[in-house]
């Protein structure tokens, strides 16, 4: 990326804690190229002693007034504080951190600290990807050294125990040593016991229809007298499982979709191994969309088949559309609705900062040694990457104070890890990220046939996210300027990346834009000039739209018998080829 001010340098902070790791999930990550980077711009800084005096200098007469700060408070009169935590700070949120002289000058020598130690990174003339990740580095290591991480500083951790008489002592001394034994030694992120696949997460009624040895397509069971002609089929991202799409009842877009008389498809990717190693993007779209396409079309007998996706499913939808169309085959599918989808990567956000040409290489090189990329074995990676929220948060609230983790759908579906084939990851960093292939006609090849985006003419709703750090919103609208579908609807709105699908009506804080007729002709910023605010969560826009490309009101199709979903896949477990066994009418 060519990005250089400051301006642009990743704010770990702006990622909600559920975006995180799923977003490095997407991209990879070689943490030796962290300390690489750190350890260029330290080398930079010695090498400029005027540079390195000028620094320690500010800090010192920080330090100087954050005395008299202290001994002003003492004597009862206070003054301003020379520096403040980030507004979205919960470590710092007990007033004691504020009337506490101590506590108050011992908060901003550290903030003074760890702003001046970035400062030092935002000033460096280094490349802006080595910047970004040097940041990154920097921040876990402030993060670690907060005054907060420490037990008998921290004042909400003192009151905890004073109040349960040591009891939250005890408790937490009890979570750790279970946290040691059970969980790698670290601090659990969620209560997962509280979910269980198919009873109240993944559960809208429905059953495995189809399965080949990378998907399991799963029928819901139609929950309205009638449906409309088109079948919808749901193509989520392989990363982590489908049931983002289907989390909680009352929060499952799915479910929602089946209750407004979609009669309901959804792809479950299995978990690859070390003998899925050479699949590639090529399999994906052979083994999941378009098996999942012929699977629909024998089972409803429709000749068109609605479809929406997220992130990388968007990705795979719009490769789908545009090899249909190079086949002459786009008449089957009659809308697509890409959720938080990138496909033109000129401007892909943080996680351009891990997708340069040597960051790729050495995750080739660590995929190439197992067959695939362990998610899970990589989590613990991306945690101390978002320490404040993902370790420090959780050993404060667990370890320190006794308390248990929430139990939190979403948090419960991304500590739901999966597995990428090293074949296909690589393959996919590099025609997207590293060259952009897509939005370049003819220079990406799908089972060797070259595509272009502009041969797209299916109708589109593309959403865009706010918040969103993976996908961003700006980004996600350039879908709108690389295809050539005049009907094409762009709504943006205000969640982050998975907020973003999991938005429910009932989602009091929810807002959305929209804007009729939108035009490949406009600019992302002129787009949202000029875009109508509404309350409420956009699935209600969606549903009227779907309404008017969802074809007649009919009888519900007769679905196959099958394994009940969620099916097997989604467990971690294995089970033979499913064949359709059409139902007779």
């Amino acid at each position: 990326m060519a990005a250089s001010t400051c301006d642009e340098i990743v704010n770990l902070r702006d990622f909600t804690a559920e975006d995180f790791g799923y977003g490095l999930d997407v991209a990879g990550l070689d943490m030796a190229a962290l300390g690489d980077a750190l350890r260029a711009v330290v080398s930079e800084v010695m090498l400029d002693p005027a540079r390195l005096g000028a620094w320690a200098t500010e800090i010192a007469l920080a330090d100087q007034s954050i005395g008299m700060g202290m001994l002003k408070r003492l004597a009862l009169d206070p003054s301003a504080p020379v520096a403040t935590p980030h507004g979205g700070d919960k470590r710092f949120s007990d007033p004691a951190w504020s009337a506490n002289p101590f506590l108050a000058s011992m908060l901003e020598a550290y903030l003074v600290r760890a702003e001046a130690a970035l400062k030092l990174i935002d000033a460096s003339t280094l490349p802006a990807t080595t910047r970004r990740k040097a940041r990154f580095a920097l921040t876990m290591l402030t993060d670690a050294l907060a005054p907060s991480n420490v037990p008998w500083i921290n004042p909400a951790v003192i009151k905890e125990a004073y109040e349960t008489g040591g009891a939250s002592l005890m408790r937490g001394m009890q979570t750790f040593l279970a946290d040691v034994q059970t969980n790698d030694g670290k601090p659990r992120q969620v209560d997962i016991s509280s979910f269980e696949l198919g009873r109240n997460i993944a559960a809208t009624p429905g059953r495995v229809v189809f399965r080949n040895e990378l998907i399991e397509l799963l029928a819901y069971e139609p929950q309205t007298p009638q449906v409309y002609a088109r079948p919808l089929l749901c193509s989520p991202p392989w990363i982590n499982k489908y049931y983002i799409m289907d989390l909680a009842p009352g929060r499952s877009f799915i479910e929602w979709a089946v209750r407004h008389g979609h009669q309901t498809f959804a792809i479950s990717y299995r978990n690859p191994d070390a003998t899925m190693a050479g699949l590639r993007i090529d399999d994906y779209l052979r083994l999941a969309p378009l098996a999942a396409l012929d699977a629909i079309e024998r089972i409803t007998g429709a000749k068109q088949t609605n479809i929406a996706a997220l992130c990388l499913g968007g990705t795979l939808t719009t490769i789908l559309l545009a090899y249909l169309a190079a086949h002459g085959e786009s008449n089957r599918i009659g809308c697509a609705t890409l959720t938080n989808t990138m496909v033109d990567f000129r401007e892909p956000g943080d996680l351009g900062a891990f997708t340069d040409e040597s960051t790729i290489a050495k995750l080739e090189g660590k995929m190439h040694e197992r067959g695939f990329l362990d998610s899970s074995e990589m989590a613990g990676t991306f945690d101390w990457m978002r320490a404040n929220d993902l370790i420090w948060g959780y050993v404060i609230n667990n370890w320190f104070m006794g308390r248990q983790p929430p139990a939190f759908d979403i948090l419960r579906w991304n500590a739901d890890n999966t597995r990428m084939p090293a074949a296909m990851h690589s393959q996919y960093l590099r025609s997207c990220y590293l060259t952009n292939s897509l939005v370049n006609a003819g220079a990406f090849s799908i089972l060797d046939t070259p595509i272009g985006l502009r041969a797209i003419r299916t109708p589109l709703y593309i959403l865009g996210a706010e918040g969103d750090h993976i996908a961003p919103w700006r980004s996600s609208y350039m879908t709108v300027n690389a295809v050539g579908s005049a009907d094409v609807t762009y709504t943006l709105t205000n969640a982050g990346h998975i907020a973003g699908i999991v938005n429910p009506p009932e989602n009091r804080k929810a807002v959305h834009w929209t804007k009729p007729n939108t035009s490949a002709a406009e600019s992302a910023d002129q787009w949202r000039a000029s875009a109508t605010k509404h309350e409420g969560s956009w699935w209600q826009h969606w549903a009227a739209w779907m309404e008017t490309r969802a074809g007649a009101r009919v009888a519900p199709f007769p679905l196959p018998p099958g394994e009940r979903a969620p099916g097997r896949y989604v467990r971690n477990e294995t089970g033979p080829p499913i064949e359709l066994r059409i139902p007779s009418v």
